[in-house]
């Protein structure tokens, strides 16, 4: 219902001016302190935030389901692929995000849809081709865009030339470059030794991690798919290998790498078992499969090779270098800053608690403060918290009070492997969360589609794609749901495909309704709440680089406040954000609200003539932004 702008505070207005400013499913266990002091500064007011990533938005693009074009003879089969996304740019321009990161297209059988890489350097003909990619890569550093590439080092594909060789015999010279066990010793029964399987460690898609072969009468493990092998990166040969397959994309331009499954390269070199999980006696706690002390020195590798590379789109021949679109500017940036150049990002998914997450920032190189692990380890934990104020509460504060010095926060809502937001939360609550994410501190992810408020989609059994529940079916690990064909138009296949191919997972029944294009026209839609968010965030510093504190639930609101930088000519902003199923007040101080979730009231002011707090109401699932005075 449209609501008189002062109706929920008071009847003055003024005009708005403001200052310039500029995986896999796992339970998460985390320990949260009972206490952490509300209102210290959250800020690493030490050092600036500079880098492009540390400023923009990132959006994620699962290519099969972004944007399918036709083939040279003028057919399209249903899937997505590369020049779809070079097609699609300028709607992401438009949205305000900026960089996109495309999951694998790499040569793959497609057991895993990409996740098993038969070719590091390559594109498959699923996807298009190389030239391609170059078109794509340098048509968004055209517009300014960043280009991050999904990576997938801990395993490949069965079919990868190196695995073949490893498999051919046990003397062959890459026989090492995989994981490799003889069977146990026979025990009484006398089984064969292809059932004396070597440990007790289990595969992420359910059953055991090893598989028996036959030609060299050895296991091999696979943490993933048997159809997966992974990598020996104890081995210095597999490590120079992906390293020189990294210099291929960076030579290329690309401007970083989001790497799969970063906290499972290493394993126990002692093969030992797995302790058993007292919560589900069915599986086993990854205690010697998982966040080895070893990946930390793999990581810092990644780290130094991305950072002898220098920033890629102000290198790019022809492109508009330095990036004009990111928010690095005099008024953001500080000498002291770790990171004095812009460059190469290295993103690692790792689902661990907090402490065993934050310790993938690094420590610091010699004689600089600068960490030496990944930019960004992402931080699921949004995700698979109790969606309620006080818990969203706690693990802001415990996150913030866990980052080592000169670590920069991220947050992810949603991705490929999770259930869509929209679904989890509900539709009015997903508009809340998307205040959440692109005004907490930090940099936000965001998941194709999530702005439009795609939800999952139901998949009937003659419909499952997903391998990870054709595997195991009926224990909720399919993840088609959430990976359904994005929604542009209101026409056939919602624009994603010709009208005549069939999409290669169903569209979302309500697709003639939310498409973009609909909700552009839409003043009030998901997508038009998005976009203003984003170039609000764009626009004022004090939300892309400033600090945030005071972070509280009070009942149902969870209340936190962005603080400007030091230069004080940026503006703080309090945002309110309601969780419950129920009209909420609480205090505000003196201030304008400039956007509100269901975009109505901006204009409003808060607060007394006389500088005193006054009350303000918020609606059910409502966030606010409000400029303070």
């Amino acid at each position: 219902m449209l609501r008189r702008k002062h109706s929920r505070l008071t009847s003055r207005t003024v005009p708005l001016t403001f200052a310039p400013s500029a995986f896999k499913a796992v339970a998460l266990a985390v320990a949260f302190p009972r206490t952490i002091a509300s209102n210290r500064s959250m800020a690493d007011s030490e050092f600036a935030a500079t880098q492009w990533w540390q400023t923009g938005v990132i959006y994620q693009i699962y290519p099969r389901s972004f944007q399918d074009t036709p083939s040279p003879s003028g057919l399209a089969d249903g899937v997505g692929d590369l020049p779809g996304i070079t097609a699609r740019l300028d709607y992401l321009v438009s949205l305000g995000i900026d960089a996109i990161w495309i999951s694998p297209f790499y040569p793959s059988p497609m057991a895993d849809f990409g996740y098993d890489v038969a070719n590091y350097t390559g594109v498959d003909p699923l996807f298009g081709t190389l030239a391609d990619f170059d078109t794509l890569l340098a048509t968004a550093h055209a517009k300014g865009l960043r280009v991050i590439l999904d990576f997938v080092p801990n395993h490949t594909s069965d079919q990868h030339p190196w695995f073949l060789e490893s498999r051919s015999s046990r003397d062959n010279e890459k026989r090492d470059w995989y994981l490799w066990h003889d069977p146990t010793q026979p025990g009484d029964d006398w089984q064969p030794a292809k059932q004396r399987i070597p440990n007790n460690w289990m595969s992420n898609f359910g059953g055991s991690a090893w598989e028996w072969d036959q030609h060299t009468e050895q296991f091999y493990l696979h943490s993933f798919l048997k159809q997966q092998p992974d990598l020996n990166w104890r081995n210095p040969k597999v490590r120079a290998a992906i390293y020189s397959a990294m210099c291929f994309w960076l030579d290329r331009g690309v401007d970083g790498f989001r790497m799969d499954v970063l906290w499972l390269l290493v394993k126990d070199e002692f093969y030992r078992n797995n302790p058993p999980n007292p919560q589900d006696l069915a599986s086993t706690l990854p205690v010697f499969t998982a966040d080895q002390p070893e990946t930390h020195v793999i990581v810092a590798e990644m780290r130094t090779l991305l950072d002898s590379y220098g920033d890629a789109l102000s290198e790019n021949a022809g492109a508009p270098g330095p990036d004009s679109r990111t928010r690095a500017s005099t008024e953001t940036t500080t000498p002291n800053s770790p990171h004095p150049t812009p460059g190469r990002v290295l993103i690692g998914e790792i689902y661990l608690p907090l402490p065993e997450l934050v310790r993938y920032y690094g420590q610091p190189a010699e004689n600089t403060p600068q960490l030496r692990g990944a930019n960004l380890p992402f931080n699921f934990h949004l995700i698979q918290t109790q969606w309620q104020a006080e818990a969203i509460a706690q693990i802001i504060r415990t996150y913030e009070s866990l980052l080592p010095s000169g670590a920069w926060p991220n947050y992810v809502l949603g991705n490929h492997d999770q259930s869509r937001l929209a679904t989890r939360v509900g539709p009015q609550q997903a508009r809340l969360a998307a205040m959440l994410l692109l005004t907490l501190r930090g940099t936000p992810t965001l998941y194709y589609g999530d702005e439009l408020g795609m939800q999952d989609i139901p998949i009937a059994p003659n419909q499952v794609q997903d391998p990870a529940e054709k595997n195991d079916p009926g224990k909720g690990r399919g993840r088609d749901p959430e990976r359904s064909p994005m929604l542009w138009v209101d026409a056939p296949n919602a624009g994603f495909t010709t009208p005549t191919a069939t999409p290669w997972l169903p569209l979302q029944q309500d697709w003639q309704t939310i498409n973009a294009a609909t909700q552009q026209r839409n003043p009030k839609s998901m997508l038009s709440l998005y976009n203003k968010l984003l170039a609000l965030r764009r626009r004022h510093d004090t939300l892309h680089s400033g600090g945030i504190t005071d972070v509280v639930a009070e009942g149902n609101i969870l209340r936190y406040r962005r603080t400007g930088l030091p230069d004080g000519h940026s503006t703080d902003f309090q945002i309110l954000l309601n969780f419950g199923a129920e009209t909420a007040t609480t205090l505000c101080a003196p201030g304008t609200v400039i956007l509100t979730t269901i975009l109505d009231g901006e204009g409003s002011l808060t607060g007394n003539p006389d500088g005193t707090s006054s009350t303000i109401t918020i609606e059910s699932g409502e966030g606010l932004l409000i400029a303070l005075d």
